[in-house]
C-alpha cells in the first residue's frame, strides 16, 4: 500500500520501521523480506525495498490488500463526489 501512495516501486523503508508499522520484531521482517526476495518479488537493502514483480507480489498477498485497495478507491470516489459533485471530475484519480 505504501507503493500505491507514493507512486513508486522503490520504498525508502528500513526493516526496523516496517517492524514498528506491523507490530512485530525486526527479525520477523528480515525473515519475511528474505523469503520475498528469494522468490523474486522484492529486492531489499538497508533502508530500501524495491518491488520487482508487482503482479506476483499482489498474488502472494492475502485478500487484505485487495480489500483495502477496493475500499480506498471507494473512499476516494465518495470524497470526490462530496467535494466536486462527480467522481469523473477528479483527473488525478489513481488505482
Amino acid at each position: 500500500m505504501s507503493a500505491d501512495r507514493i507512486g513508486s516501486n522503490s520504498l525508502p523503508l528500513t526493516q526496523d520501521f516496517l517492524a514498528q508499522m506491523l507490530g512485530t520484531r525486526r527479525s520477523s521482517v528480515t525473515v519475511a523480506a528474505g523469503m520475498l526476495q528469494k522468490a523474486g518479488l522484492i529486492a531489499h537493502s538497508r533502508g530500501d525495498v524495491k518491488i520487482i514483480d508487482r503482479p506476483l507480489l499482489e498474488e502472494a498477498a492475502c485478500e487484505c490488500y485487495r480489500i483495502m485497495r477496493r475500499q480506498t478507491k471507494k473512499w476516494r470516489a465518495d470524497a470526490v463526489k462530496l467535494l466536486c459533485g462527480s467522481a469523473h471530475s477528479y483527473v488525478a484519480y489513481r488505482d
